[in-house]
């Protein structure tokens, strides 16, 4: 045998080998075949488009395009897809619990009678895969939920269980689709309402719901998400008839209301139409499905809808705000400089002021608090007369942008306002207001106005000093009596000006507070005198440095409230307060009572880097 006889032949064998085993991974392995060896049907349910139910004189026939489902005979509509899947879904797993063979049901021709499969009432086809018999259902068995079920053209009989029988043994109306349309609330992209009063004309864009018509406003996101679900979730109670007859005597010649739904692919829109109410059923009402054809009832709550009004749906937010895009917020008062709180990364500065560190969390609130502003009333909706609300001359102006620091395909550099808001003059508890780019006038809460600083000290970093408490090498303590305490050469603190033991508890508790002083609040421009600054009841002075040349100054005067001190640092602008905690901390002595324990080891405070910050 030359070489090339033994590589015709090596390749023929693994052609062979090869199919064998295509053949092999296509055979159902053992398990899976004893699997179907015990249903009573196999099929593919993808391969199925059609499914016939005679039941009786009665044929009801369906079939599925496009993956839905519609019945075709003895009506069309949509057929209820969930109901046809759940079928399959019983059929697929249907076993067979006992097999008369066709030789047994032979030798007694009376059998297939007795089984009620001589000449069945219902019978059932699966179309759109090659090979699959008609089923035919007989009687009930003795045993309890069983039946007696056979092929066309086969006497072969199989005891299995009713629930298919269940599932196909109803009227046509059963197989109907009771939801009113197959969309869902989040398809709808525009609604067009026509009730008794006029007609409203709801359109989405982006996010968001916009009402165009009778006029042009922000809409409420829920409202008309909850008012689509009304018609989206909707259940059919019963079909009355179709729509190519006389609709008077349903009230819709000329119906009472109108409701249509789009979807951005949709233009022409699925229209429903509301009209009387049934004699007999009073908690229902007949609506006609142009997209269906048909007249239906639903229940009678449906034509609350009707009564919807345009302020019904209207956004009572102040303001839209995408924090995502939000990079600067602008205060704008007439006769005082603008304050422009910028965005970095995370936190805030304050950008007209070298970008100094902002209190962030102050910033978040801010926008958190406008973000759920809610107007208490909605006073014009077209802003003629602005000097009438004194929005001519707005004694507070917000404005909302977002910044580039360069030129990009989406936007050009620099800052972009995205929404202004106007405050005018105030009426009681409320104060006029208004967005730039929207022709109204609402008003909202005064006290709102309160919560917007106008001066640019209370948006300060509420840190006062960001120390460490081994970096303070001298500290004076003045109140009564001044106290002065320093380190020696190897860190250890000596006194200044004082005598007796040193309270290491309770220095180390006052430098730990005071090297990470934070403000509770910064208070107004003005306040130095006014909350006894001038004239402080303590202070404290410190040094960060080995040459003591880095000093630091904290002054404390009267009490703010209840529970803080009035406070100002020598090296920040403005006065703002502490907490009773840290100013009982500052007012801790630092000698140790006559005749307490000398403090341990441990309590000492070790030496350290005495770096500068």
């Amino acid at each position: 045998m030359n070489w090339r006889t033994t590589l015709v032949l090596a390749v023929i064998a693994l052609g062979a080998f090869a199919y064998l085993r295509f053949i092999e991974m296509k055979q159902p392995s053992t398990e899976e075949a004893k699997r179907q060896a015990q249903n009573v049907i196999n099929f593919d349910r993808t391969k199925i488009n059609g499914i016939v139910i005679q039941n009786g004189d009665e044929k009801i026939a369906m079939r599925r395009r496009d993956n839905k489902w519609r019945l075709e005979t003895p009506i069309k509509d949509q057929a209820d897809g969930s109901l046809i899947e759940n079928f399959l879904s019983d059929l697929e797993n249907w076993r067979k619990d006992a097999t008369i063979s066709a030789k047994e049901v032979e030798a007694d021709k009376n059998r297939l009678s007795e089984y009620g499969l001589a000449k069945p009432k219902l019978k059932l086809k699966l179309t759109g895969q090659e090979g699959l018999p008609e089923i035919l259902f007989g009687k009930d068995a003795a045993l309890e939920a069983k039946m007696y079920v056979r092929f066309e053209n086969s006497k072969e009989t199989f005891l299995a269980g009713q629930s298919v029988r269940n599932d196909i043994d109803k009227k046509p109306e059963d197989f109907r689709d009771r939801k009113l349309t197959d969309l869902i609330t989040a398809q709808v992209s525009r609604l067009l309402l026509k009730t008794p009063a006029g007609e409203i004309d709801l359109q989405k864009t982006g996010d968001h719901w916009q009402i165009v018509k009778p006029l042009q406003a922000r809409g409420d996101d829920q409202k008309i998400a909850d008012l689509i679900a009304q018609i989206t979730t909707a259940r059919i109670q019963q079909f009355v008839a179709d729509d190519r007859g006389d609709l008077r005597g349903y009230g819709l010649t000329e119906p009472r209301g109108a409701i249509t739904l789009f979807t951005s692919e949709d233009k022409q829109g699925q229209l429903l139409q509301i009209g009387a109410v049934p004699e007999k059923e009073k908690d229902q009402l007949y609506v006609r499905s142009a997209a269906r054809g048909f007249v239906y009832t639903l229940p009678k709550k449906v034509e609350e809808i009707l009564n919807t009004k345009p302020d019904d749906l209207r956004d009572r937010h102040l303001v839209r705000i995408d924090t995502n895009i939000l990079d600067r917020i602008t205060i704008d008062v007439p006769g005082r400089n603008k304050i422009v709180l910028a965005r970095k990364d995370n936190n805030w500065t304050i950008a007209s002021r070298k970008n100094a560190p902002a209190n962030s969390s102050e910033v978040r609130r801010v926008i958190d608090t406008l973000q759920n502003e809610r107007v208490t009333n909605f006073v014009e909706d077209v802003a003629s007369n602005l000097p009438k609300y004194g929005l001519d001359k707005p004694q507070l102006q917000l404005t909302l942008s977002s910044f580039a620091s360069e030129n990009t395909a989406e936007t050009k550099a620099g800052e972009q306002p995205f929404a202004t808001i106007a405050f005018g003059k105030t009426q009681g508890e409320n104060v006029y207001a208004r967005l730039t780019d929207e022709p109204f006038v609402v008003a909202v809460r005064r006290s709102l106005l309160d919560q917007i600083f106008t001066d640019p000290v209370q948006w300060q970093d509420l840190a006062i000093y960001k120390f460490k408490p081994e970096q303070i090498h001298r500290l004076s303590v003045s109140a009564k009596s001044e106290s002065v305490l320093a380190r020696d050469a190897k860190g250890q603190w000596t006194w200044v000006k004082g005598t007796g033991q040193i309270n290491q508890a309770n220095l180390q508790s006052l430098l730990t507070s005071l090297s990470n002083l934070h403000a509770v609040r910064w208070l107004p421009g003005g306040a130095v005198a006014q909350h006894g600054l001038e004239k402080p009841q303590l202070a404290i002075t410190f040094t960060t440095s080995p040459d003591d040349k880095n000093a630091h100054k904290l002054l404390i005067g009267g009490k703010a409230d209840n529970a803080t001190w009035s406070a100002r640092a020598e090296e920040r602008e403005g006065a703002f307060v502490i907490s009773d905690a840290d100013f009982n901390t500052f007012l801790l002595p630092l000698a140790a009572a006559p005749g307490s324990p000398s403090p341990s080891a441990s309590a000492s405070v070790s030496p350290s880097a005495t770096a500068t910050p």
